[in-house]
């Protein structure tokens, strides 16, 4: 936690701003104890991933490689890859996200369990000092009419800002394989939306980190079949909507860890514990906050008028305990104690 700490962006809160720029409503970082929207430790993705690679250092890393099939049988699971040669494992456990090659190998094609939520959204970084400046910490989020939703947040380097670009869609989504057709389509729909959006427009033009998903949840009867486990978005996506895809997987993956150590080798109990104790914790995680995908993306000028207006009504009685609620999902399981096993 100290690391994590000593990584975190400096954010004052999350400001809505109108076409011109001018804020029409804030929540500060510290509105709801430092677990609202932008919460007191805010961690970029990548320095969140490179901390937990340092700390895994004696585990085998094999990159731009996927799994392609799967046999299990009673010993163990042959597992073929794109580029490695194939390998016999214990277990499998898939934690390849919202799309997940190991999800759909051992539990079926995704229109079982793949839940389209009628978005679809970009992140990439901008590096524009003087846009940087004008955030003043803030993470700034503007809404166009016609569902567009454009995001602003100060990155952890000086100069950087990590962007967004949202819009309501009914599936299926722009092909997530084709980034030039997905750069294409967002310029054409953003052009002209006011705000700093044609500033957005020329960083995500030439980013290097673009990256585009749909807003979609995985339900699944369950999270293990077999000698499989499936683990994070790949077995129970939230959807950005609720900011909660981090905790679930950081969770599920100490819980998954707790119970194989208890179990001793005996994954069936491990795997059944381990659903039984995600279950309720990912069931209240994907609830979505008030108006869904509707009240993150609003189609009209006057739905727009009104989602600033509940937002600064967030800050007020009846709202308040209401979102307090929202916010306090992520924290809202007891987490048993695993003794360490020994080191052998």
């Amino acid at each position: 936690m100290e690391e994590a700490r000593a990584l975190r962006v400096q954010q004052r809160g999350i400001a809505m701003v109108d076409r011109r720029g001018r804020t029409t409503a804030r929540l500060p970082v510290e509105l709801f104890g430092g677990e609202g929207i932008v919460s007191e430790v805010e961690i970029l993705r990548g320095d969140l991933a490179a901390l937990l690679q340092q700390a895994t250092a004696d585990v085998e890393y094999l990159y731009d490689d996927t799994v392609t099939a799967l046999h299990e049988d009673a010993d163990g699971v042959s597992v073929r890859f794109e580029n490695a040669p194939a390998r016999r494992f214990h277990l499998v456990v898939g934690a390849d996200g919202l799309h997940s090659a190991v999800r759909r190998l051992a539990f079926g094609p995704p229109k079982d369990h793949y839940r389209p939520l009628g978005g679809w959204s970009a992140w990439f970084t901008v590096h524009d000092a003087a846009l940087a400046r004008d955030l003043d910490g803030w993470f700034l989020m503007y809404n166009a009419p016609g569902g567009l939703v454009a995001a602003a947040r100060p990155g952890r380097l000086p100069g950087e800002v990590k962007a967004s670009l949202g819009l309501r869609c009914p599936p299926p989504a722009p092909d997530r394989h084709d980034g030039a057709a997905q750069r294409r389509l967002l310029a054409e729909r953003f052009t002209g939306a006011g705000w700093e959006v044609e500033r957005l427009l020329a960083g995500m033009a030439v980013a290097e980190d673009f990256a585009s998903d749909s807003y979609a949840q995985i339900h699944l009867d369950h999270y293990t079949r077999g000698r499989v486990a499936l683990l994070g978005d790949a077995g129970y996506s939230p959807s950005p909507l609720t900011g909660l895809g981090t905790s679930l997987a950081l969770v599920g993956g100490y819980l998954l860890a707790g119970e194989l150590a208890t179990a001793q080798g005996d994954f069936r109990t491990a795997f059944t514990r381990y659903e039984d104790l995600m279950r309720p914790y990912v069931t209240r995680a994907q609830e979505l906050p008030p108006g869904g995908m509707s009240g993150y993306a609003p189609h009209s000028a006057l739905t727009i008028r009104l989602r600033a207006a509940s937002l600064r009504w967030m800050s007020r009685w009846p709202l308040r305990p209401l979102m307090a609620a929202q916010f306090a999902k992520a924290g809202d399981i007891g987490l048993p104690h695993y003794p360490l096993p020994a080191r052998t």
